[in-house]
């Protein structure tokens, strides 16, 4: 259980993602921070990530590693493609 609200984990989340643009960048692509619900963090992977074979590998060993280091070990990250935002809902 990860000890912060969702309001608390917010400019963390914020601060730790900003480490993981530049990466991204590189390889022509880049994220959106959607949302925090319930400790976990919804970004969408934009530009040449859409669609991106190494794209589940960027998102776990990239920006969750990256969150997880620098905020709490069971932070969970989950990439919404795009025109799903609505779909964030569903999560619990």
């Amino acid at each position: 259980m990860i000890p912060f609200s969702d309001e608390e984990l917010l400019p963390a989340v914020e601060k730790s993602l900003e480490k993981v643009k530049p990466m991204l960048a590189l390889d022509g692509g880049g994220m959106t921070l959607l949302a925090i619900k319930n400790g976990r963090v919804f970004v969408q992977l934009l530009g040449a990530c859409v669609g991106c074979a190494s794209s589940g590998q960027t998102l776990k060993y990239g920006i969750e590693r990256q969150l997880r280091i620098d905020i709490h070990p069971e932070i969970e990250v989950i990439n919404i493609a795009p025109g799903m935002e609505d779909t964030i809902e569903k999560f619990d």
